[in-house]
């Protein structure tokens, strides 16, 4: 096999396919709980979460949640007090790190901005959107958050839209990005009203800040014209 296919092959593949199973490695152990230690809150958070599934497997995504927002990530340390609370091993656990996206093995901030660019959001200009906002990071020099792209958010409705920890925020536009990027900065509420659980959300149209995009009434006939 030449080279260049060898290479075109390995890329297809996950990364350490081709490795040899370590048959002299010590098999995984479920942490002991006393020898780990859990902050409180943490701990509280991890068992409030497998007091809501009949199985404690049900309950990795929001334990693992629970311990990346204390930790900034699912750093070993985090994941090592996971599976002491939910006795179960860490290489199960990390095992779902590597999997979804929204949890993070490596350590790029606390806070963080996803900006959809998926079909719906694509279509609205999303790129756009999140270049003016990666642009304002680097501008404002904002620390400790992870700005990127995201697959689809699934609130395609008010694209083109961001997750800013957590909270759906949108329609989005260029020039919301200064004010996004700073609110963040300054640690105050991101487009307050903008908000999907807001309970005074609203469109950006119904402020007199723009038109809207779907007038109301029913839409124009279309002009007669050839197929």
């Amino acid at each position: 096999m030449s080279e260049e296919r060898q290479l075109r092959d390995r890329r297809r593949m996950p990364l350490g396919w081709d490795e040899p199973a370590d048959l002299d490695k010590d098999p995984a152990t479920v942490p002991d709980p006393a020898e780990v230690e859990v902050p409180e809150e943490l701990r509280a958070s991890i068992q409030a979460a497998m007091g809501r599934y009949p199985n404690k497997h049900s309950a990795t995504l929001p334990a693992l949640a629970a311990a990346q927002k204390v930790h900034g990530w699912c750093s070993p340390e985090a994941v090592r007090q996971v599976a002491a609370v939910m006795q179960l091993t860490p290489a199960d656990l990390s095992a779902v790190v590597t999997f979804y996206d929204m949890l993070r093995d490596q350590p790029v901030g606390r806070r963080y901005v996803y900006v959809c660019t998926s079909v719906a959001c694509h279509v609205k200009d999303a790129k756009s959107v999140y270049d003016a906002i990666a642009g304002e990071a680097l501008e404002q020099d904002l620390q400790d958050c992870e700005v990127r792209e995201f697959e689809c958010l699934g609130a395609c409705d008010m694209a083109p839209m961001a997750s800013v920890d957590g909270r759906y925020v949108g329609p989005l536009d260029e020039s919301d990005a200064g004010e996004l990027v700073s609110a963040i900065k300054e640690n105050r509420q991101v487009l307050p009203g903008r908000g999907l659980d807001d309970s005074d959300y609203r469109l950006p149209w119904e402020e007199g800040g723009g038109a809207s995009p779907n007038p109301p009434g029913p839409p124009s006939p279309p002009e007669p014209g050839a197929a």
